[in-house]
């Protein structure tokens, strides 16, 4: 493992990425001060506050990705890349649909992935060139990777909204989140955006890594198919049998762990426990 890689602009980037995490913060602050005071959310200033950190957090992300040494795929910068689009694509649906409280959990947790991957720093091997057709494969995997995330957090956010209701322990929250019915029709449009992705990574690795089943590839693998298993018979549970509530987000968060087994667990063991 190597720790933050020393370069003329080291103390810019780690300006900016502090700089990132404080605006990240200040926003989850904003939104818990705004909803104690008022359940009714002015999203024109969280929206322009949450494009600066996620913009921020951009430049960190790629900066991060594309070094001098080459392409640094290993688990922090990847991580960071995610976090990174997951924020960026739930900011853009915010205008068309009610994705904005999902910030309250992923701003706290955009925040710490920066935090742990400056103190870790990169721990992978920089890759000198990709072709064309490995980047759509990653383009693709980090794209499917942050969907199902958000519909993790999608299903959180719902678990504990049923929670809540069975408990009558109501106050502002029901007046703050979106009703149940809006909240898993949202949550099975990302799961049916992600799984199409999931598959068209799955169809792409198998195409384009002669390996896809070595010895470095193989629990990663297993672990992805067993995901897009995960996922496929919650959407024909869906489809076919109605699942949702309790169903559904046990299913979602099923197959969340086990696409985390997939690409953070084997990353983590290959390149820091390993290592």
């Amino acid at each position: 493992m190597t720790h933050f890689r020393p370069t003329e602009d080291d103390n810019n980037f780690m300006f900016i990425a502090t700089t990132a995490i404080a605006v990240y913060l200040c926003a989850t602050m904003f939104q818990v001060l705004q909803l104690r005071q008022h359940p009714s959310l002015r999203l024109l200033p969280l929206r322009l506050v949450a494009a600066l950190a996620i913009g921020l957090h951009g430049y960190v992300s790629m900066d991060w990705v594309f070094t001098d040494q080459g392409l640094d795929f290993g688990l922090f910068s990847m991580s960071t890349t995610i976090s990174f689009t997951i924020n960026l694509i739930v900011l853009a649906s915010s205008f068309r649909k009610p994705a904005h409280n999902l910030f309250l959990l992923l701003f706290p947790l955009a925040a710490i992935i920066l935090a742990i991957s400056i103190l870790m720093g990169s721990t992978g091997t920089p890759w000198k060139a990709v072709s064309a057709p490995i980047g759509i494969h990653i383009f693709i995997s980090i794209l499917a990777y942050s969907l199902m995330t958000i519909a993790a957090v999608q299903a959180i956010l719902l678990a504990l909204q049923n929670w809540r209701l069975r408990h009558k322990r109501l106050g502002n929250w029901l007046q703050v989140v979106p009703p149940l019915q809006t909240m898993e029709a949202l949550l099975f449009e990302v799961l049916w955006a992600g799984f199409i992705l999931l598959t068209l990574s799955l169809i792409t690795g198998f195409l384009f890594f002669e390996d896809f089943f070595a010895q470095h590839l193989a629990h990663k693998s297993v672990f992805s198919i067993c995901s897009w298993l995960f996922y496929a018979i919650l959407l024909w549970g869906r489809h076919v049998k109605g699942w949702r509530g309790n169903t559904a987000i046990r299913w979602t968060l099923i197959g969340f762990s086990a696409m985390v087994l997939a690409y953070w667990g084997s990353k983590f063991v290959i390149e820091v426990v390993l290592s």
